[in-house]
């Protein structure tokens, strides 16, 4: 106690010193500079940010009792934006403007930082001249914070104004798991929810312990920071000397952050494990298991797949954030997933058949249920029953019956089809058809007057014809159930603040199967990367799409079992458009790059 009050009453004394030192300077600048500094809104006005109309609307408001301050004012009736603001209060308070638009932190800086000492006070150490770290900060009249920086970090700093909302952007950059270990931001706090016969129970960490462990940090900041880096999965590896995270974003993985000492393998997947309700004894065979955790008021479903390997276990974890994808697809329509005019038109065809099955294939995560659900929302109209039967549902659609399959319990997707048929529906929706049983529910129900869609995986609108017959089902009943087969992938969209022209070189155009002479001098678009799409030159995905609609000449010929080679010259005059042309629209569009269909479509 002794020794704190000594240390306290140091800190006083040091702060009163530099108060008194600040005066001075204070008092000195004021001896040279008499006038009074010039307000916001003149130097707004002087800029030429506003007009002189607009300052004195404002400064009427101030007038009549506002007490919002004048540039939060202007920002909020859309006169200006935050980065006019900040190089308004930079000229003001006589300090340098930061343009952090394009500004990538110092790592080994950024770490020396407190993380919840920037956020408290919402700056960004900016970088080390002459002795003083620089900081930028939205707010330099904030005196009395800054000067609680100071004594926080014990070291000269000067002040550099920036924009708040990228100084805010930032900061969420850096709030990254490889800075949880030593410290995590207090309102990263998730709740395990535990599901029984009751409803659910929440089961958070701070009931069980009131020393959150680092690992329990660990997997909880992990799983935040791919929430807002928009991940579909959370891969965990172990190697020989260290254990790697990985986010998979827009189909593809990237690294998290650095990897982490293998010690701590064992702890992490324990945790994941236990979060799961799986055998953390079991270390020799493959686990699948499933949690829920709340956040922010939230549910968010996560699957989990643990997998031994030569150094330990892995760990994939599939983020299913329903209500995040169902606020995002809130007009969830086929027109928005990127299908061209030209398919629109047909496929709009098929859904609205009165019966017969839409079959959608493709690889896991090539987008076939979003395609699905898309077709749902755009013919379900409160006239008719539809019931679908998913393993989890992922999509939360008012006006349709949802039925989770739960294997525990014995629904599976064949006994709950069977239930559905009971239950008067006039379209269904299989989530997937695995087995021979669910594929020959599913035909009988198309043939006997029902709108049956569903998915199965295969490479192409072709290679389904063979699942179904490797299933058992008689070639002429699938034929004559079948309304049309949709193939499809996701091929990531350009950034449209980064992408850039660039000319193909001869090889590039070779691999890619164009003509080299015709496309010599054609301008594609190539990811360069930025801020706003952390730097990987990408920001969403599209699909490309084949569709074969099964007219009477391609379905004779189907049970006929012609060749492959056959169908395709059929298919191709009865106006199917296949993948690999898909493909190449969305490049000559200017919307993705021959590199990223070459690495999801192959060149026949």
């Amino acid at each position: 106690m002794l020794r704190e009050f000594i240390e306290l009453r140091e800190l006083r004394e040091l702060r009163e010193l530099r108060e008194l030192r600040e005066l001075r300077e204070f008092m000195a600048v004021l001896k040279t500079h008499p006038r009074q500094r010039k307000k916001i809104a003149e130097i707004l006005l002087s800029r030429g940010y506003i007009t002189q109309e607009q300052m004195d609307y404002v400064l009427s408001l101030k007038e009549k009792g506002s007490k919002e301050r004048v540039g939060n004012i202007f920002i909020k009736d859309g006169l200006i934006n935050d980065t006019h603001l900040a190089h308004a209060l930079a000229e003001q308070s006589s300090k340098e403007f930061a343009d952090l638009s394009q500004f990538e932190p110092d790592d080994a800086l950024i770490s020396s930082v407190p993380l919840d000492l920037m956020y408290r006070y919402q700056f960004i150490p900016y970088e080390r001249r002459d002795g003083e770290m620089l900081i930028a900060v939205s707010d330099p009249t904030n005196v009395m914070g800054l000067d609680e920086v100071r004594l926080m970090l014990d070291t000269p700093i000067r002040v550099l104004v920036g924009a708040a909302s990228e100084i805010q952007e930032i900061l969420k950059r850096v709030k990254g798991a490889d800075r949880v270990v030593k410290d995590v931001s207090e309102d990263v706090k998730f709740q395990l929810v535990k599901e029984t016969e009751e409803g659910e129970e929440v089961l958070s960490a701070e009931r069980l312990t009131d020393d959150m462990s680092p690992i329990i940090r660990l997997i909880d900041s992990t799983i935040l920071d791919a929430l807002n880096k928009r991940a579909s999965d959370i891969h965990i590896e172990s190697m020989a000397n260290a254990v790697a995270i990985k986010y998979r974003i827009d189909g593809v993985l990237y690294e998290a952050t650095k990897p982490i000492d293998p010690h701590f393998q064992g702890p992490i997947i324990s945790r994941i494990k236990v979060m799961s309700e799986l055998d953390i004894s079991e270390k020799r065979v493959p686990q699948d298991g499933r949690f829920k955790l709340k956040y922010k008021g939230r549910s968010i479903d996560f699957r989990v797949s643990i997998m031994p390997s030569i150094f330990g276990e892995d760990a994939v974890i599939r983020i299913l954030d329903k209500e995040s994808i169902t606020k995002e697809f809130h007009e969830l329509r086929l027109d928005i997933l990127g299908f061209s005019e030209r398919e629109l038109v047909r496929i709009r065809k098929m859904i609205r058949e009165p019966y017969g099955m839409v079959l959608v294939t493709g690889p896991t995560g090539s987008g076939k249920t979003t395609t699905l659900y898309a077709a749902l929302s755009e013919i379900r109209t409160g006239q008719d029953k539809i019931i679908t039967i998913e393993d989890p549902p992922e999509y939360q659609l008012s006006g349709i019956v949802q039925v989770p399959v739960n294997e525990k319990k014995g629904l599976t997707f064949a006994r709950g089809l069977r239930s559905i048929l009971r239950h008067d529906p006039d379209k269904i929706m299989v989530g997937e058809i695995r087995d021979a049983e669910t594929a020959q529910i599913a035909v009988q129900s198309a043939l006997t007057g029902h709108l049956v869609f569903t998915t199965v995986h295969a490479n192409n609108v072709f290679d389904v014809i063979g699942r179904f017959i490797h299933m058992n089902i008689e070639p002429y009943n699938f034929v004559s159930s079948l309304n049309c087969v949709l193939a499809q992938r996701l091929v990531r969209t350009l950034c449209g603040h980064c992408k850039a022209p660039v000319k193909a070189d001869a090889r590039l155009l070779e691999e890619s199967g164009l003509p080299v002479n015709k496309y010599r001098d054609f301008t594609f678009y190539e990811a360069r990367g930025c801020r706003e799409c952390n730097g990987t030159g990408f920001r969403g995905r599209t699909a490309i799409v084949e569709l074969l609609d099964l007219t009477d000449e391609i379905r004779e010929m189907i049970v006929e079992r012609h060749s492959s080679a056959i169908l395709k010259k059929a298919a191709r005059e009865a106006g199917t458009t296949f993948l690999r042309d898909a493909a190449l629209e969305k490049v000559f569009e200017g919307k993705s790059t021959l590199q990223e269909i070459n690495r999801v479509t192959f060149v026949e």
